[in-house]
């Protein structure tokens, strides 16, 4: 499968906070990208600064100098074991105290089999078709993902409950078990979905709903994402930050449509588990 892309648009803005911890891979990206990286920081001023820079750098970095035809589950976790280390390096002990410096995660890496999406954290992916739904949306880990997965909470009553910014998956410096990405193949990509990277901030405003109605308008794609940040401009509390990437075309063996054999889709069964 050979995926193309228009010109991916990302924004980010400080919100209402004193410091910006959010961070972005890469910086400016272009058709050419393979791969997108959202990080939000945590940990007290200019701490998950450091942890958000440091992670999507690290990490960045490591994956545009080790290209792939595609992103398995132990090249993955090599990639996040680069930005732990490097984590652990820029950890400075005058950081220590109860809010020790960590980051959340969001990477969407595009490669022939279609887009591994791997998060840690409230940082959240979608894949979204215009018109037609939400195809995927990465669960967050958090306090109150769990307890609406349990029935204690609705996804309403979560939005708003005062523990909403509690985080299961972290990634922080120095841990005695490193937190890895919770993963999801993409396969069914077509021309016209779109990737959509986010930090929580982003969602105090912008709802499941808000978005794909947003991204099924007639718009040209500038167009969306100035409505996108739009939605949280002078009304959201946190930093936010996001990434839209827009799918051009899908081309090749493994495109939609195409008659797979058992195998092809026994593989695509077990890689979606």
């Amino acid at each position: 499968m050979k995926v193309t892309i228009h010109q991916p648009l990302a924004y980010t803005a400080i919100g209402q906070r004193e410091n910006q911890e959010d961070s972005l891979y890469p910086i400016q990206g272009t058709t050419a990208s393979r791969f997108f990286i959202v990080c939000d920081g945590m940990g007290g001023h200019a701490h998950g600064e450091v942890a958000a820079n440091t992670v999507c750098q690290a990490l960045g970095d490591y994956l545009a100098s080790h290209p792939l035809i595609t992103l398995d589950e132990e090249e993955l976790d090599a990639a996040i074991d680069a930005a732990y280390d490097a984590l652990d390096d820029a950890d400075d002990k005058s950081m220590g105290g109860e809010r020790k410096m960590g980051t959340t995660l969001a990477l969407a890496y595009l490669h022939h089999r279609g887009c591994t999406a791997a998060h840690i954290g409230d940082s959240r992916i979608y894949h979204v078709r215009p018109n037609a739904g939400i195809l995927y949306r990465s669960p967050d880990h958090s306090l109150v993902e769990d307890l609406v997965r349990l029935g204690e909470l609705t996804p309403e009553e979560a939005r708003y409950d005062r523990r909403r910014n509690i985080i299961t998956r972290v990634m922080m410096p120095h841990q005695e078990e490193r937190q890895y990405a919770e993963t999801r193949l993409l396969t069914d990509l077509r021309a016209g979905d779109y990737l959509f990277l986010c930090t929580d901030g982003v969602l105090e405003r912008l709802t499941d709903e808000r978005l794909l109605h947003i991204l099924s308008e007639d718009l040209d794609d500038e167009e969306k994402a100035c409505r996108l940040q739009a939605v949280s401009t002078g009304q959201t509390r946190d930093n936010h930050t996001a990434y839209l990437v827009h799918i051009a075309g899908v081309s090749g063996d493994d495109k939609p449509g195409k008659r797979k054999t058992f195998w092809d889709k026994l593989t695509d069964w077990l890689e979606n588990e």
